[in-house]
């Protein structure tokens, strides 16, 4: 049988569902209702920044794709499968992987076996107290390939609790897209950093999900005009605009919604 042809495949990418859709997700804390009816769709490949003011519901919705809640109406779909309501570790093995505003690393671990780690799962390494990780070559090869990647390599042994900000930031990255997930939110990745910091971590985010879908929380307006190529903008739990940077800094509901602050700024000023 011979190979499907570029013009074939083509047309079957432009045919996929969507990597992640969410149609009409609601969501009460309470007597709040944080999230009401959210709804957009993220094409494969493609980088979309969810930004908001403060208390819009940017995390909610985080949570709610990612498992840790279940939507009290609505779809949410990965790669056109149904998953609201199933838990985090079910949509982990579906694809999906998120990182969180706080580091989640194995602080007394060193940066090389919390890489290890990440890796062994995808692998097909299951639990088991009596398998010697030290003779896992392929795990081991990748963890010190990926190492490499996140320019890592002389704090290779150090423990993740010994690391600096940026370094803990960085190697949560890396551990983030070593399962091999092909959706990764991203939750405030740049928060507390540095304009060169900022910078360098944007360019290590755009290196290692290369070819992946990413949904990106992030206050940085910069970093969001630097990455995304639409934007949602999330305003008391509702979808107000999503399409792209261009069109969302122009839209005067989003002007409105920020007071004009936020996207009165060029692009490298921050804000929000």
């Amino acid at each position: 049988m011979s190979p499907p042809s570029a013009a074939s495949a083509a047309s079957a990418a432009a045919h996929a569902p969507p990597a992640l859709e969410l149609r009409g997700v609601s969501k009460r804390l309470g007597r709040t209702a944080v999230v009401r009816g959210a709804a957009f769709a993220i094409d494969n490949g493609e980088c979309v920044a969810l930004i908001g003011p403060n208390g819009a519901g940017k995390s909610t919705i985080f949570d709610l794709v990612s498992g840790r809640l279940a939507p009290d109406r609505g779809e949410i779909r990965l790669h056109g499968r149904a998953i609201a309501g199933l838990a985090p570790h079910r949509i982990h093995r579906l694809g999906l992987a998120r990182s969180f505003q706080l580091s989640l690393l194995f602080e007394r671990l060193s940066v090389f076996e919390n890489l290890r780690c990440a890796l062994l799962w995808s692998l097909g390494y299951r639990y088991a107290f009596w398998r010697l990780l030290g003779r896992a070559r392929d795990a081991n090869a990748r963890a010190e390939a990926l190492l490499a990647r996140l320019g890592l390599q002389q704090r290779r042994d150090v423990p993740a609790a010994d690391l600096s900000y940026a370094e803990q930031r960085a190697l949560e990255i890396g551990v983030t897209v070593a399962g091999g997930a092909d959706v990764i939110l991203l939750d405030e990745p740049t928060a507390g950093m540095s304009r060169s910091e900022t910078a360098r971590f944007v360019a290590l985010v755009r290196e290692l999900t290369q070819g992946r879908t990413l949904l990106v929380v992030e206050h940085d307006l910069g970093v969001v005009f630097e990455l995304a190529d639409r934007i949602a903008v999330l305003v008391r739990g509702e979808v107000i605009a999503f399409d792209t940077p261009a069109a969302v800094r122009a839209d005067p509901r989003v002007q409105e919604a920020y007071l004009g602050t936020a996207f009165g700024a060029s692009p490298g000023d921050g804000g929000g």
